[in-house]
């Protein structure tokens, strides 16, 4: 952001060093003063015919001595910043007392107190001590007016506003433009209770920045009115803070309303989300009875140092109650910790550094994100968005007939039902010639701003008109979306039109429109749409994806030759779009497909369903629907979707003809269900009870739960009784090693089901006896940054069997929100889960958390990079009370049991502390004797290579060829891989490690004690897997790239091309230091590089890749069914399936590199790693640091290629991907290395970036992420057909013979329909 104020250079340079103190409160100290009328009307006012007390801005002209004094003493307290006293120097809040045309002149006269107090303070100083030891900042304070935009004042009236967003805007402009010819360093807009407030604030600030040619530094402030964490008008901190996010504000804070204790929440979320410097300045506590605040200034400080400690702040003050002396407290405490540090992100919002005053820096990898009365960040578990057009009067009859009575009451009704079926947006259009379109988007979004249910989603203004847009967009405070925007009356309109959006803080939708008309085809949508993206992103400044294209949809089966490529060319438009503007959104009007079949709502829901499946496909990322009609594409009927598809496609030249012949007599049927019986359905209601739960047959729970509630009084009493009994058969089985995880997961889907039917009547009965029974708690989450959820699943339902009830609250939850629901519900247990190394460190806060905050419940520890040691030596000591490492589920049940039991807990935490106290012990001791080398000594004892001979020249395997390999291209490749191909690449050992059954495969399939389930396990995976299969649930997408690399001690540098004159990005490993024995080298991965000294062309390699989000989105379609154990089934599945996604595209690799096309390996062969090459993962022992992982990213452009985002902590989203670093140069084997590797098996797909080396196979480093050994079955040569798209060679389709295995012949077979190839990227 570039500032013309020169004190903002040294204001951005004092963020990075210190902490900043603000003031505190300027009404507290004032009122302490106990000035009468005739202070506030001094001289000047003394006719005025209005009381003036009170106005405490006035004194500022009447008092200026007082005003001038209390800086001082904020000055001598150890304040860098002054605020003025200007709160309510607006023409709106002095229109209370008859002082609108004072306005100006209070500010300049605030502003000129302010100087003079500092130049008193400074007086007689150097000016380089004045600068240096005590830098002093004055901002102008302009209040949030004692008017609300958001809100009525009229409960009978909710569409009735006592002030609009153009009077607030022009009350923050008039008292702005006096606060800055006053020669204020910086604005405040602060206390803000109505984002809509705010947001014209910032209007008003952006544009007189634009007119005047200047740009001051912003602070923004937010009011959390209560334990809500929402404003006054409803938005949640997340939700404000998009709203806000254009403002692009130096400082982004909380104030007021709440004492430090109260604000620790807000201020933690707010630090791990803001891209620019978190402020916070509290009221001294919460007022007493009288109104009073009573918390000391060491009790203040105190409290605000653990938010500095935590690195939560770059700016600290006090607002209410708070005095010269909280702040001298404050500035003590505070005075030598470290401020909040900048992100990436953060970094880019002022340059290149974060010192710099230079313009933003275009940032296309951020996610896009938009708000209503909560956040919409769409992150990949949003997938595809729905925007819901039943609200738009020219496609909604039903709605336009509302509108046109005048009954917008009942019109709230319809939006109310587009966002319960699943709309993440409401699309509102008012453009009728009858109606003032204005008038009545004004009136509409007004009513909606008052319900809370509609409100909660971001709002799509769509006009034709700018005026109605404009007039749109100043009644929505969340962030959303223009619709629409385009070239047609040429760029300065287009420009003009984009600049306002942007100033309102919405993102827009471009049509495919421009000074010749609609585009229809192809080339023209692409050509339009990167012309659009050009002027906006770089004339304008709008983010990428804040940029949503609708290349226009067009219909289809009109019977006009011409038209019957509509929707291919949308379709190919998308990818092209995507491809030529990075970062960007592609959006459309689905039903516009459709329209040549209106009033056939089954055909045209069929349209809309299949054309949008593969749309997705292409990349579109929302579009305009109506939520509550759409068709499942997987139940189309075939013959239907057939015809359908033969259209949309252009498939037959006859299609048109087809579909229109059947949709005259086309019906939707109803499929028919097949029911079975079997003798077991002979015994009484409570023996079928068992005998479903034992077996986890769901078909008939219900119905039997429902016969056997007739004999119990009380629905508890049917759990208590008949389905306890059943679940402890099923515990004692599963104890006594009779049954197996897979099947205690059916058992678990059963018993859901029974409890679901129950519910409703066990709520009335607590309703109508006022008690209830309570069985222990468990809350159980992921913890923050961390996805992978499969174990914790599998916990939560062996507890759920074991009479507890868990509570279990997902993936990535913050630590706020487990302790808040524990200490809401009352739990008696928390447990967490995480499988990627920093999910350690978030274990380790929440455990000091809970501490802090006083718990004194067990908590339980579990995860596959979670161990014993790290538990007794990490995260116990953080906590007072019992911390239990939980290996696996089978042991989760007993732990809780004993710690909970009164008979046994005394002895179990005994029993626990003093297993903790050993492995402290050992711990220490083993590292006590662990010697370690310098890194000077350590780097001087590197791998010996001779580059100039290309030999290896350590002692084991001296003279190695070490030849540089050149990979067949420079650049990215992307590929779409079928399910199908990947079946032969399956190890399927580490999927029966998942459900805790542990031996090979196949030999557990005839193990005396696990081979009955497990082949029963098996044959469900393999029915799993050909539904996939067949139907295509999954779509398996991979990155892959050569670069041109040289190393640089424990560096690796990438560079642009093969020239090597400019460095791309630098990878950097972590060389050993542990002393070896036998002359061994200290290896880092950068010594099988060649060096820059050593002349060699050098290379680099690394993929991404993921099974997809469908994943997960078939794993929540059976979650939803309350069926834990498909769920389950279908994300171990996703994981080999990424796995063997990995072997496929190391084997492209490696053939690339020229090496590869030599192998003749079988799948034991590839997961005995018997290939030259590596690939060690960030995380794991190799390379333990996972901040390399965005360095990957960017140079891959994964998270565009293949879909992969990165959370906070480094976690792969979605969870079944693997990411990796190529290598193909020599290395030596690392016993110690592998070993540890092998302990992170088999649940460790989802953080799977991997190194990939290219090494001898003589001197093979293990792989960092370990497999186990599986049989070796016969080998069979396929010919397999790829299709792949590269930025550095013309598309190309590649025939690959590659030698891949047999399925099991335990496998059931199936018929595999295979379209377009085995790895085709679209259908054909």
């Amino acid at each position: 952001m570039y500032y013309t104020k020169p004190s903002a250079d040294r204001l951005l340079k004092l963020i990075e060093q210190k902490i900043i103190v603000f003031d505190g409160a300027m009404g507290t100290m004032l009122q302490r003063q106990s000035l009468t009328e005739e202070d506030f009307r001094g001289d000047s006012f003394l006719k005025h015919p209005s009381p003036l007390k009170g106005n405490n801005d006035l004194l500022s002209i009447t008092r200026p001595d007082v005003i001038e004094k209390i800086h001082l003493e904020f000055l001598e307290a150890g304040a860098n910043i002054l605020g003025t006293n200007t709160f309510n120097a607006n023409r709106i809040s002095q229109a209370d007392y008859s002082l609108e045309k004072s306005v100006a002149e209070i500010n300049r006269a605030s502003v000129d107190i302010a100087h003079k107090a500092i130049e008193s303070f400074q007086s007689g100083q150097p000016a380089e001590v004045i600068q240096s030891d005590h830098p002093i900042f004055v901002t102008g304070s302009i209040g949030p007016t004692n008017r609300t935009c958001s809100m009525s004042p009229d409960v009978n009236n909710p569409a009735n506003r006592a002030v609009t967003f153009d009077e607030i805007a022009l009350a923050y402009r008039e008292q702005a433009i006096a606060l800055i010819e006053g020669g204020v360093d910086m604005l405040l807009l602060e206390t803000s209770f109505d984002t809509l407030n705010m947001k014209a604030g910032i209007y008003a600030l952006e544009s007189y920045f634009e007119e005047a040619g200047i740009r001051l530094p912003v602070f923004l402030s937010v009011t959390i009115t209560d334990a809500s964490g929402r404003t006054l008008s409803g938005q949640t901190l997340a939700a404000f803070y998009n709203s806000i996010h254009h403002a692009k504000p130096l400082f982004l804070g909380i104030n007021c309303a709440l004492g430090a204790k109260e604000m620790r929440p807000f201020i933690d979320e707010l630090a791990h989300i803001s891209d620019f410097p978190v402020g916070v300045y509290p009221n001294a506590g919460l007022p007493n009875v009288m109104g009073e605040y009573e918390q000391t200034p060491e009790e203040f400080s105190s409290i605000m140092a653990e938010f500095a400690e935590q690195g939560w702040v770059n700016l600290m003050g006090g607002c209410c109650g708070t005095t010269p002396a909280h702040i001298k407290a404050l500035a003590q405490k505070i005075t030598d910790l470290t401020p909040r540090k900048f992100t990436t992100q953060l970094n880019q919002r002022y340059g290149q550094i974060p010192i710099s005053n230079s313009n933003n820096v275009l940032d296309a990898g951020e996610i896009p994100f938009y708000s209503g009365l909560e956040p919409l960040n769409v992150n990949p578990e949003i997938g595809f968005l729905m925007i819901g057009e039943r609200t738009n009067i020219t496609g909604s009859p039903k709605f336009r007939k509302l509108i046109l009575n005048d009954d917008f009451e009942s019109g709230l009704s319809i939006a109310r039902q587009q966002v319960e079926s699943g709309a993440n947006f409401i699309d509102i259009n008012f453009d009728e010639g009858l109606l003032d379109g204005e008038k009545s988007m004004t009136h509409f979004l007004n009513l909606i701003a008052v319900e809370p249910d509609i409100a909660r989603v971001p709002i799509m203004i769509d006009s034709s008109k700018w005026s109605v847009i404009e007039a749109g967009l100043k009644c929505i405070q969340g962030k959303g979306v223009v619709n629409s925007i385009s070239l047609k009356e040429g760029e300065e309109n287009f420009l003009r039109q984009a600049r306002e959006i942007r100033k309102y803080g919405a993102a827009a939708v471009v049509m495919a429109f421009d000074e010749n008309g609609q585009a229809t085809l192809l080339e023209h949508k692409v050509e339009v749409c990167s012309r659009a993206f050009q002027l906006l992103t770089e004339r304008v400044g709008f983010a990428p994806h804040d940029i949503i294209f609708d290349p226009n949809i067009l219909t289809v089966a009109t019977g006009m030759e011409e038209h019957n490529d509509y929707a291919v060319a949308f379709i190919e438009a998308i990818r092209q779009i995507k491809e030529r503007c990075p970062g960007a959104l592609v959006s459309g009007g689905v039903s516009n497909i459709s329209f040549s079949f209106r009033g056939n709502n089954p055909v045209r829901e069929a349209m809309h369903s299949a054309f949008l499946y593969h749309a997705i496909q292409a990349g579109l990322d929302m579009a305009i629907v109506n939520a509550g009609m759409l068709e499942v594409y997987e139940e189309i009927p075939k013959n239907l979707l057939e015809l359908v598809e033969d259209v949309l496609l252009n498939r037959r030249k006859d299609a048109t003809e087809r579909l229109t012949d059947f949709a005259e007599s086309y019906k939707a049927e109803g499929s028919r269900k097949i029911q079975k019986d079997t003798k077991w359905r002979e015994g009484t209601a409570e023996e079928r009870i068992i005998h479903a739960l034992v077996r986890g047959i769901t078909e008939h729970i219900v119905a039997d739960t429902e016969e056997i509630f007739k004999k119990f009084d009380l629905a508890l009493e049917v759990i208590e009784g008949p389905l306890m009994e059943g679940m402890k058969v099923v515990g004692d089985l599963f104890g006594d090693g009779k049954m197996f995880l897979p099947q205690v997961v059916k058992s678990a889907r059963v018993m859901k089901q029974a409890v679901a039917y129950l519910e409703p009547f066990m709520e009335k009965e607590k309703k109508q006896s006022g008690s209830q029974t309570k069985l222990p708690k468990i809350v159980m989450a992921t913890v923050k940054g961390d996805v992978h959820d499969i174990g914790k699943n599998i916990v939560g339902v062996v507890l759920g069997c074991n009479n507890y009830e868990v509570i279990d609250l997902g993936v990535m939850v913050p630590c706020e929100k487990i302790l808040e629901t524990a200490r809401e519900l009352q739990a008696d247990v928390v447990g967490l889960s995480g499988l990627i190394t920093p999910s350690l460190d978030e274990m380790m806060h929440v455990a000091s958390e809970m501490k802090r905050e006083g718990f004194s419940l067990p908590l339980l520890i579990g995860g596959a990079t979670t161990s014993s040691v790290h538990t007794a030596v990490k995260i116990a000591p953080k906590y007072d009370y019992p911390v239990a490492y939980v290996p696996d589920a089978s042991r989760a049940a007993g732990v809780i049991t004993k710690l909970l039991s009164p008979d046994y807990k005394t002895e179990a935490v005994q029993e626990l502390h003093e297993e903790h106290e050993r492995r402290r012990k050992a711990y220490k001791d083993r590292n006590s004797k662990r010697k370690l080398l310098s890194i000077e000594d350590a780097r001087a004892n590197r791998t010996p290579i001779d580059w100039k001979t290309r030999q290896y020249t350590g002692r084991s395997d001296s003279g190695t060829d070490c030849t540089i390999d050149t990979p067949g291209f420079l650049g990215l490749r992307d590929y779409s891989v079928e399910v199908e191909t990947l079946l032969e690449y399956i190890d399927w050992t580490p999927f029966f490690y998942t459900w805790e059954m542990k031996g090979r495969y196949p030999k557990i399939l005839k193990d005396p004690k696990f081979g009955i389930e497990a082949s029963k396990l098996f044959e469900d995976a393999q029915i799993l897997l050909g539904d996939i299969v067949e139907n295509r649930r999954f779509r398996p997408k991979a990155v892959i790239g050569f670069f041109p690399a040289n190393s640089e001690g424990d560096d690796i540098l990438i560079y642009t091309d093969e020239s090597r004159n400019e460095i791309k990005t630098i990878f950097h490993t972590l060389r050993q230091q542990t002393v070896k024995a036998d002359d061994k080298p200290n290896q880092a991965l950068s010594d099988f590089i060649a060096p820059t000294d050593s002349g060699l062309a050098d290379y680099l390699g690394g993929f991404a890749l993921t099974t997809g989000p469908e994943v997960e989105e078939l794993a929540r379609s059976f979650e939803k069914k309350l069926d834990d154990y498909n769920s389950i089934l279908v994300k171990a599945v996703g994981d080999r399936l990424a796995e063997a996604l990995a072997e496929y595209m190391h084997k492209q690799v490696r053939d690339e590199w020229g090496f590869g096309r030599t192998e003749n390996l079988n799948l034991d062969d590839l997961v005995s790693e018997k290939y030259r090459g590596i690939r060690p993962a960030p995380g794991y022992p190799a390379q333990p640091d996972h901040t390399e992982k965005p360095i990957l990213f960017e140079l891959l452009d994964a998270e565009k290629r293949s879909g992969i985002k990165l959370t906070e902590s480094y976690s792969m989203f979605p969870a079944s991907s693997v990411s990796s670093v190529n290598w193909k140069s020599p290395s030596s084997v690392i016993p110690e290395l592998a070993r540890k590797s092998r302990q992170a098996v088999f649940l460790a797909v989802g953080v799977n970036i991997a190194f990939s080396f290219r090494v001898p196979s003589s001197l093979a480093w293990t792989n960092a992420r370990c497999r186990s050994l599986s049989s070796t079955p016969r080998p069979i040569t396929r010919q397999l057909k790829m299709k792949s798209t590269s930025n550095a060679c013309s598309p190309q389709t590649s025939r690959l013979t590659t030698p891949v295995t047999p399925l099991s012949p335990n496998r059931p077979s199936w018929r595999v329909r295979t379209r377009c190839g085995a790895t085709s990227s679209k259908p054909s």
